[in-house]
């Protein structure tokens, strides 16, 4: 299909191309000049002009010598999006009571379709230095959170989500590529009640991850991670840190909640 077809049934074509606009910079990590937008987008360069005009004056997108980058006011909005959720707001505070994690890199993700991504970050005194800035993503089945939230599902959900055929990116040598490999990590995570991404994501960087149920109906289930260099990475400081992810998790779950009665 088309863009002429595909915007014949878009109530809002210019809305639509500015949001695939802001996808385009958001993916492109640096500053994107007009005739590649234009290009990427199937328009002409006055009318992607015109759109970088009307978001620039929104804030959502700044002109610099090299091109158009994402804007200071997309970084309000995700800031708002989080801030909108009590778990994350208490997330800080859980993690500065936290003897274990108060020196460490825990982060919150929720999963969005087969990726985790991520929205909050509690820099610990020995924090590392890692690719998952808020709002990258990682998928799921090599992350630590996507893996946790996973496990939450039964393994049918799982394959219904991602695919029996699915093959995963080697992103290290160590990642799980295979929908079966999945499964048996994702069984063993449930058994511990942790999940653990063992240098499968970045190489040097295990993860260790639990679920957080949302605190209302209408919250997405979070995950919350620790990033740990490899060489600390001992069974001991691992186990350590998945029990007190677990706790906090405990802290951040609504009493009221179906999730509080199964602990």
């Amino acid at each position: 299909m088309d863009d002429e077809a595909r915007e014949g049934r878009d109530p809002a074509p210019a809305v639509t191309r500015s949001i695939r606009l802001l996808g385009l910079l958001a993916e492109a990590g640096g500053p994107r000049t007009l005739t590649e937008l234009a290009g990427d987008l199937g328009l002409a360069k006055s009318s992607t002009a015109n759109l970088c005009l009307a978001l620039e004056a929104g804030g959502m997108v700044e002109r610099t010598g090299q091109g158009y980058r994402l804007g200071l006011r997309t970084a309000e909005l995700g800031g708002a999006y989080a801030a909108q959720f009590n778990q994350i707001r208490e997330f800080y505070s859980v993690c500065e009571a936290s003897p274990v994690l108060n020196s460490e890199l825990v982060q919150v993700a929720l999963l969005d379709g087969s990726d985790a991504l991520y929205l909050a970050r509690h820099e610990g005194s020995r924090s590392l230095r890692l690719g998952t800035p808020l709002g990258s993503r990682l998928p799921a089945a090599l992350s630590a959170t996507g893996r946790a939230l996973l496990a939450t599902r039964s393994d049918e959900e799982v394959v219904e989500l991602l695919g029996a055929d699915a093959v995963f990116p080697a992103l290290t040598e160590r990642s799980t590529t295979t929908m079966a490999g999945l499964l048996e990590v994702l069984a063993a995570a449930r058994k511990r009640g942790w999940a653990l991404d063992a240098e499968e994501s970045f190489r040097g960087i295990v993860g260790v991850a639990v679920p957080l149920d949302g605190w209302a109906p209408s919250d997405p289930q979070l995950a919350l991670g620790v990033a740990i260099r490899a060489a600390e990475a001992d069974f001991e400081r691992i186990e350590r840190v998945g029990e007190a992810l677990r706790a906090a998790a405990g802290a951040l779950t609504n009493p009221f909640s179906a999730a509080a009665r199964r602990r």
